[in-house]
């Protein structure tokens, strides 16, 4: 493997200016032909569910009511600005935006579907057929549908707004835009910083951080366009595609440009040093991102759609990283030449063992007690993991604060029922249509009253609180046809004008709960537990869906199922907790067997994932420390644990290969613990750099990205990393890995050929110790 290494080596150095010019080429045209990032994000975790879902099989079922997707519907709130009525002047105008709404690209329907108890506001839907694969049809649509607000001649007294997932969805994507631009701005200034601090030298700083900001230039528009194929992308995919890419991008120039100046000091000319420290790095860098991809390709596994929805994009993003690690980082560290670490440049000949020379040499004098500090830290934070409560099971789908759906949210609240604004849907299916006989809705709804779970309902027989008895309901539909071709206003001639005001309101509000056949209903239900993306309204749902099963069984419903956000929520939780349990035992499966490729050894696999096992759970303690026992919070993101864990393994196993594959290159010329020492002498420095710059930009995802609609969930996530990160780099690869390897002795190597050079290695040594004890003087 190292001459394939050292060839793409010679390769990337002699040409250097033609791989220059291919990725910067590659990175320009990714950017101009391909979409934007930001545009494929959706936040709704809902969203991210499979189809065999009880919530989203319920949702099937009120297809009737919202199409195939309720993501597809936008509303508008039309209100007066002084509280007053609507008069005849609004409602004109609202019938102009309904008919032009109507005609809109990818529209299927608009109509008044309801009148605030108030009078003083109005609800326009607007049915959608849009694709589901990217949010770019979806913020287009709104775009189109806000843009006709000024184009329908509304009186000055009233106002417009959007409303509903849709609209939340299209401005969730214009926040994502600039968090992502943000977080890119922050953490490459950080990195220049840190590197600045590091290297003393702005050419290497720029040759260690460049091929990482082209690489992610290249590769956001490249998953952009995979998101297409039917890849959910989450606002965390996005904000961790920028983390992961410059971070551990920059870690691989590390690991370069470190390997490039030994090689310098060590007398070797300039392109020379490059084309060895790609032939001895190279494989370590490999297997590194071999180890990321590994883990995250683990996660097309998963049943819940954001952690399925990481695997593809962030490989992505890591497999053109290591391809630019061994060719683009190589090319201009050629380009640069000998003024690559001015104004401070290697002599040859120069040693400095540092402050890390110094900790290995006390850790290998003392591994016993160094190892036991070391797993008493981790062990004393580990224990507060216990103490972690999930929650966060929201998943954003709040609108940004100030944009125009969190107006229209706050115009739906004020006006309209809370069962209207944001209900559980409970829907029942008929084999006879209602409108022939309506008697199993009054039995469903004797059911459904019963129970103590609900507020206030939204119902066939009581659409927007002028009852309906079920004979009424049959003779309505008998005179007036179907509820949705009705008028917003009531003729003053036929049929409709011998039918008092409040019953036709009352059975044209009926459209929202019984379907145009007949053969669907829906309660709509707000809760007693509050909102319905609470943790409290969740906990509630499987007493819901047995409410409902009673409820169909009595009324002879053929089919039921309760939709929304509650039980959409609760089976996010129940993925989400499947997944952890089944994906983790594969990825440290598949991570272990690439160790043990590594490094030839079935031994030194087990003690490193254990270390970074033991690293991940104190890590989740710390964070239930800081945000649950500090900060006083009733939980935390129910994701933490799940992405702490998979990306804590892969990238903390980076620095494991760094460290062990060097040792086990001393370890070919030096005894076990000279190689340790060694080991650390010249990787320590490395290890910090790269850990403080992965755990800043991690630090950067919790304060860029906390400032938007997921702000808890995403500032959760990347403190606990950048905990886990900092542990990994100053507690496992510094004390107890090291302390581990001295312990376990030519064990570590077992069953190569190594183990047995080291056993022969160890005896020698042995028997020169008790020589020179017998051939000293006495004193």
């Amino acid at each position: 493997m190292s001459s394939l290494f050292a060839a793409t080596g010679r390769f990337s150095v002699r040409r250097r200016w033609f791989v220059l010019a291919v990725w910067l080429v590659l990175a320009l045209a990714s950017m101009r032909l391909l979409p934007s990032l930001a545009q494929a994000v959706n936040n709704n975790n809902t969203q991210f569910l499979p189809a065999s879902a009880p919530s989203n099989v319920a949702s099937r079922l009120a297809s009737p009511f919202y199409g195939a997707s309720n993501n597809d519907d936008a509303f508008v709130v039309a209100a007066t600005r002084d509280h007053q009525p609507l008069d005849a002047a609004d409602l004109r105008a609202i019938g102009r935006l309904a008919a032009r709404a109507a005609r809109l690209p990818h529209a299927r329907a608009a109509r008044i579907t309801e009148i605030s108890g108030d009078k003083q506001a109005a609800q326009l839907e607007v049915r959608a057929s849009l694709s589901q694969t990217t949010n770019t049809p979806d913020v287009h649509f709104v775009h189109a549908l806000r843009a006709l607000f000024t184009q329908v001649g509304a009186p000055r007294n009233l106002e417009l707004h959007t409303a509903g997932d849709l609209a939340i969805t299209a401005d969730q994507a214009h926040q994502a835009s600039g968090i992502g631009s943000r977080t890119e701005y922050l953490s490459i200034a950080l990195i220049v910083v840190l590197l600045l601090g590091v290297f003393r030298s702005p050419l290497a700083t720029l040759a260690t951080l460049l091929p990482a900001v082209v690489v992610l230039l290249a590769a956001e528009p490249v998953v952009a366009e995979v998101a297409r194929l039917g890849i959910g992308i989450s606002s965390i995919t996005q904000l961790l595609l920028i983390v992961l890419v410059l971070g551990a991008g920059t870690a691989y120039g590390l690991f370069l440009v470190f390997r490039v100046r030994e090689e310098l000091r060590r007398g070797l000319d300039h392109h020379e040093a490059v084309v060895r420290a790609v032939e001895r790095v190279g494989p370590s860098i490999a297997f590194s991102a071999a180890t990321v991809v590994a883990a995250l390709l683990s996660l097309l596994l998963a049943t819940f759609g954001v952690y399925h929805g990481l695997a593809v994009p962030l490989s992505i993003g890591i497999a053109l990283m290591v391809l630019a690690g061994v060719t683009l980082v190589p090319a201009v560290l050629a380009i640069l030449g000998r003024a690559l670490f001015w104004p401070v440049a290697p002599v040859a000949g120069q040693r400095s063992s540092g402050a890390w020379g110094r900790v290995a040499g006390r850790v290998v004098r003392r591994p016993v007690p160094a190892l036991a500090v070391g797993a008493a830290v981790l062990f004393c934070l580990a224990g507060f993991a216990f103490g972690f409560r999930a929650s966060g099971f929201g998943g954003g789908i709040a609108p940004p604060a100030g944009s125009d759906s969190a107006k229209g949210q706050t115009l739906l609240v004020e006006h309209f029922s809370l069962a209207s604004s944001n209900p559980v849907n409970l829907v029942l299916r008929y084999s006879r249509p209602v409108w022939l006989d309506a008697t199993p809705l009054a039995a469903a709804a004797a059911e459904i009253d019963r129970s103590p779970l609900y507020s206030s309902l939204i119902q066939p027989l009581d659409p927007n609180g002028t009852p309906i008895g079920p004979s009424e309901l049959v003779r309505l539909h008998r005179l007036l046809g179907p509820p949705g071709r009705l008028p917003a206003v009531q003729p003053t001639s036929g049929p409709g004008s011998r039918v008092a005001s409040a019953a036709y309101q009352a059975y044209r509000a009926t459209t929202q709960v019984v379907s145009a056949n007949g053969h669907t209903v829906q309660f709509l239900a707000s809760l007693r537990a509050g909102s319905p993306d609470s943790n409290a309204a969740v906990a509630e749902v499987p007493a819901m869906r047995a409410d409902l099963e009673r409820a169909a069984e009595r009324s002879g419903a053929s089919a039921a199922g309760v939709a929304g956000d509650s039980p959409s929520l609760y089976d996010v939780r129940t993925a989400s907790q499947a997944d952890l349990v089944h994906i983790v035992p594969i990825a440290v499966l598949v991570i272990g067997v690439l160790l043990a490729l590594l490094l030839r050894s079935l031994v030194a696999p087990v003690y490193l994932v254990v270390s970074v096992a033991t690293s991940y759970l104190a890590s989740l303690g710390a964070a239930v420390i800081v945000f649950e026992v500090a900060g006083g919070a009733a939980g935390l993101s129910f994701v933490l644990p799940f992405l702490m864990f998979v990306f804590l393994l892969a990238l903390g196993e980076d620095y494991n290969i760094l460290v062990m594959s060097r040792i086990r290159e001393e370890a070919h010329e030096l005894t076990l613990r000279e190689a340790v020492v060694r080991a650390i002498e010249v990787t320590g420095t490395t290890v910090t750099s790269a850990g403080l710059v992965l755990a800043g930009t991690f630090l950067v995802f919790a304060v860029a990205g906390g400032t938007g609609s997921e702000g808890a969930q995403i500032r959760e996530i990347g403190i606990g990393l950048a905990v886990g990160v900092a542990l990994d780099t100053f507690v496992v690869r510094t004390v107890l890995v090291p302390a581990a390897v001295v312990l376990l002795g030519r064990w570590n190597w077992w069953p190569s050929a190594l183990h047995l050079r080291h056993g022969v290695l160890e005896t020698s040594a042995t028997a020169r110790g008790v020589e020179l004890a017998v051939e000293a003087p006495v004193t």
